[in-house]
């Protein structure tokens, strides 16, 4: 479902570049954004209620974190506002760049959570098979974004005569 998000939001932004919004010029940008609004959603399962049962909530991601991590509903929810930090990083062109590379490694320290949970079959865990590819274009992403933010800010603070 978030692969699903993340690309029909890119493919939006995208699509508003093309219609002439200028912020949405290139792919890399529009990807960026659609990480974020990714982001967003799947940080907002961090906060949901333990027991609401129509989307994962709070109570199913505590049960994501593997046994040696300390304190797991404090990581969740730790977790849940890095997400949203990075989420708001991405859509800034001055934090893009630092915001990409920390979920990058935030993406890389989540992955044994989701290997974790494949194998102990959570209620909200996507097949090992899917799961790894998956957060792989996260990062992938996460680091384009961030690889391509300062070109985007030199030329975004270029004047433009008239």
């Amino acid at each position: 479902m978030t692969l699903i998000v993340l690309l029909v939001a890119t493919l939006a932004f995208r699509g508003l570049g093309a219609l002439g919004v200028g912020r949405f010029g290139t792919w890399r940008v529009s990807a960026a954004h659609g990480l974020a609004v990714m982001l967003v959603m799947t940080a907002s399962a961090h906060f949901v209620p333990a027991g609401v049962t129509f989307m994962p909530n709070y109570g199913d991601m505590v049960a994501m974190v593997p046994p040696f991590v300390p304190f797991p509903g404090f990581v969740v929810y730790l977790t849940g506002v890095l997400e949203l930090a990075g989420a708001a990083g991405l859509v800034l062109v001055r934090f893009r760049r630092p915001a990409g590379i920390c979920l990058a490694l935030l993406f890389v320290g989540l992955l044994p959570a989701n290997i974790y949970a494949a194998i102990a079959g959570t209620s909200i865990a996507s097949p090992l098979v899917e799961r790894i590819p998956e957060q792989l274009v996260y990062i992938a992403i996460a680091l384009w974004a961030a690889l391509g933010a300062r070109s985007e800010r030199a030329v975004s603070s270029v004047p433009v005569a008239g």
